[in-house]
């Protein structure tokens, strides 16, 4: 993880088979926004998409987020999550970190709320908003640094 007070853009991820949300924090003031959802199963179009990010915003590490079951055991969700970070660290050869994604959406949904963006609004950005739950939480706690080898 880089250090406390470090600065740069970090990139994060909720990935899902249909949707990945992506959202981007400041590491110097630990802020995160919704960025924006990427609407592809096929890896071609999500990683065109990813990579034009990625040369627009020039992030200093990526963080994905992995889904586990309330009790911390292993979600269906959690090996594709794993593949998808080691695609990233392959691709852009990028520190890339895993944080526990365990409420995101509840709270992405009550964030929403909040902003009083209901129905067919919040379906449309509660992936990037999930997203940047994410990033709260790797700002909060940190994570778990993928093992590239």
């Amino acid at each position: 993880m880089l250090k406390k007070g470090a600065e740069g853009t970090t990139l994060g991820f909720d990935f899902g088979l249909a949707r990945i949300g992506i959202a981007q924090g400041d590491l110097l003031l630990n802020i995160a926004h919704p960025l924006l959802t990427i609407h592809a199963e096929d890896n071609h179009t999500r990683f065109t998409q990813i990579d034009d990010l990625i040369k627009e915003w020039q992030p200093v590490q990526l963080v994905v987020g992995l889904p586990t079951h309330m009790d911390g055991q292993e979600h269906e969700m959690s090996a594709r999550c794993q593949r998808f970070a080691r695609q990233l660290t392959g691709r852009f050869h990028l520190p890339v970190f895993l944080v526990d994604e365990r409420l995101s959406s509840v709270i992405a949904e009550s964030l929403l709320e909040e902003a009083q963006v209901f129905g067919k609004k919040q379906k449309a950005v509660l992936d990037q908003v999930a997203a940047q739950a994410i990033l709260y939480t790797f700002f909060d706690s940190g994570g778990v640094i993928l093992d590239e080898h």
